[in-house]
């Protein structure tokens, strides 16, 4: 007998061991809420959205809160360890860049990256160089073709960044965060540059993440940082739907001040800051994606108690066919609208600051 087209995993291990995890309950996944700023200590707080996971479909509801006061947004309440790795799991493994959904997946061109680099072209030619957050090492994969005798060394979370150094894209590979002492005391004074791209969003502390930053730059070293920018036009107009609020797994969103004064407060001159060229299109197809998948029927993964009929499948599939003329329009228009967007601060969808250390 041949196989059917669809045949849903109802045996899918992934799949037992999701449900004997949710079967625990998800109240442990989240700590209690805090009344006060992580930033500025201020307890005047507001609600700034409630979502729930629009890029799994993990089940859970998450608050973004946001400062009255210094305008920092966390997540609150915020993921626990056991919140932070069953939300993370089976995400970066999906894609290499973390996204089921082409249409998501806002990949930074093998060009943007090189352009990154050249970013530092005017602080001389570093010696070696890391990467945090590197992922499979993309940035220094092209980062090389920029600075060809500089040693590019990658930081990240999750083992990935082992296949980066597999691949050649960096010589070291380093597993955890900046923020554990432990790991900026072993790289303590070892590079010229440090780069940390759209990472800080991601991390339970990014005063702790810059403090190591710091620790591992040599005396005038420099950092650069990017980050989405809170403040811009899309992040107000599209709410849950506008991809960096990314709840569950952004823990926090910084302004651009902040980040500057945090800088300035540990001892660095802030050399350049830009909200507007970092700008990367892809704002309104990630919404539509975001909102096409959220009413679509859902698609199989193992955290579902049941799969998907293969009637139900199908279904999906001959509307995902339908609706993605949708997407593509909504790509043409972020395509069209990015060199206004770049044009006009506080429109671009993400910020850049270089940063010399003491």
């Amino acid at each position: 007998m041949p196989p059917l087209p669809y045949a849903p995993r109802f045996y899918d291990p992934r799949r037992i061991a999701y449900a004997s995890e949710l079967a625990q309950g998800t109240h442990r996944f989240q700590e209690p809420p805090r009344e006060d700023c992580p930033w500025c200590g201020s307890r005047r707080l507001r609600t700034r959205l409630r979502a729930p996971d629009l890029l799994q479909h993990k089940p859970g509801t998450f608050v973004l809160a946001q400062c009255r006061d210094c305008g920092h947004a966390f997540q609150n309440p915020r993921l626990t360890p056991a919140g932070l790795a069953f939300y993370h799991r089976d995400f970066d493994e999906t894609d290499p860049e973390g996204f089921a959904d082409p249409a998501l997946a806002v990949r930074r061109s093998r060009r943007r990256h090189r352009w990154d680099a050249h970013l530092m072209r005017g602080v001389g030619e570093p010696e070696a160089w890391l990467d945090v957050g590197t992922g499979h090492g993309r940035f220094p994969g092209a980062a090389q073709e920029v600075f060809p005798y500089t040693s590019f060394d990658g930081l990240d979370p999750t083992p990935r960044v082992e296949q980066a150094r597999a691949a050649g894209r960096v010589e070291e590979a380093h597993i955890g965060h900046l923020a554990d002492p432990h790991i900026a005391e072993r790289l303590r004074g070892r590079y010229d540059v440090v780069s940390i791209f759209h990472h800080l969003a991601h991390v339970p502390d990014p005063r702790a993440e810059l403090r190591g930053a710091l620790t591992v730059l040599r005396p005038g070293g420099h950092l650069l940082v990017e980050l989405p920018d809170p403040r811009c036009l899309f992040a107000r107009m599209l709410g849950k739907w506008w991809l960096p609020h990314g709840q569950p797994r952004h823990l926090h969103l910084l302004p651009l001040r902040n980040l500057c004064a945090e800088l300035e407060a540990q001892g660095c001159t802030v050399l350049v800051t830009d909200r507007r060229t970092p700008h990367t299109p892809g704002d309104l197809s990630a919404a539509v994606a975001l909102a096409l998948a959220r009413v679509l029927p859902a698609a199989d993964a193992p955290w579902r108690e049941v799969p998907p009929t293969a009637l139900q499948h199908t279904l999906r599939t001959v509307l995902s066919a339908v609706t993605s003329p949708l997407v593509d329009v909504a790509a043409a228009l972020d395509v069209l609208l990015s060199p206004l967007l770049r044009r006009v601060p506080g429109l671009s969808n993400a910020y850049r600051v270089i940063a010399r250390a003491a």
